[in-house]
């Protein structure tokens, strides 16, 4: 019987997740939780990605974010929730979802019979995915799966990003790469955020990268211009392929054809989001 390739897991993955991350760069997301009395930027980032965890504290977040400073994280939590409970962001939430899609996909693709199919598929595959160890994933796999198709869509989406991101955190703590660390190695990939827009977006200054980069030097992963050394980018393919191997239990759910289904079908989604300035491309690649 054929088997669902690390190579299929990893396209799935790629596939679907801006689905789930346009929300993040759409302009409702800042616009309506500031309605509810959340500052913009940070603030409404951490409420509404933290929201399903309940009404937890800065230690918390920062622990299953891991890459956010957590003196950045400190200055909005749980100062957020004195102006707006955990419960009101996630009934927002879902109407940012709502709006976000509908425009960038337009209305005849949310209804579409496309759209009903890839979010049967995805919950189909967040079915595979275990609780245990997965704290980001288990919170937001209690919060009730929406009705309509591209908002069941983007709940499967967010499931399946955060169970993956969930067993990523626990391998980069087995590397002994701290959050800034490793944001540093994955910038240093060159296929990923520009250095310069994951220190604005996570809270760390020019002086808290540089200190990150002169300890990955001493461990000989990264050389003098702040590249990946031979064994930096060994650590990094590792990390990665077992965070693939990690990843496979909801496409194994799906086996080889539902993945390449799903593949083909959030792909085309994802493709329209990314053209209709869905995520902000200009931030991709090396500095």
């Amino acid at each position: 019987m054929e088997q669902t390739s690390s190579r299929d897991v990893r396209r799935c993955y790629t596939a679907h997740h801006p689905v789930h991350a346009a929300y993040y760069f759409a302009p409702e997301h800042d616009d309506w939780y500031a309605l509810l009395g959340l500052d913009r930027g940070p603030t409404a980032y951490l409420a509404g990605r933290a929201a399903p965890l309940g009404r937890v504290g800065a230690g918390t977040v920062a622990a299953v974010f891991y890459n956010f400073n957590p003196a950045l994280i400190a200055r909005c939590l749980p100062r957020a929730w004195e102006a707006v409970s955990p419960e009101r962001v996630l009934e927002t939430r879902v109407r940012i979802v709502d709006a976000c899609l509908t425009r960038l996909l337009g209305a005849d693709a949310v209804a579409s019979a496309e759209m009903a199919e890839a979010a049967d598929l995805a919950l189909r595959a967040v079915e595979g995915c275990g609780t245990a160890g997965r704290p980001m994933f288990a919170a937001n796999a209690e919060a009730a799966v929406p009705d309509r198709p591209h908002l069941r869509l983007w709940h499967a989406a967010t499931l399946l990003r955060e169970y993956r991101g969930d067993g990523h955190v626990g391998l980069l703590v087995h590397a002994e790469l701290d959050g800034l660390e490793a944001l540093v190695t994955h910038s240093a990939t060159g296929a990923h955020w520009k250095p310069s827009f994951l220190r604005s977006q996570r809270g760390w200054s020019a002086r808290d990268w540089s200190a990150a980069q002169d300890r990955l030097r001493e461990r000989g992963l990264l050389d003098g211009s702040g590249e990946l050394t031979p064994r930096g980018q060994e650590l990094r393919r590792d990390l990665e392929a077992e965070t693939d191997r990690l990843d496979a239990a909801p496409y194994r759910r799906l086996g080889p054809d539902g993945t390449r289904r799903l593949t083909e079908l959030a792909g085309a989604f994802s493709r329209t989001l990314l053209a209709r300035d869905g995520m902000p491309l200009a931030e991709i690649g090396k500095h």
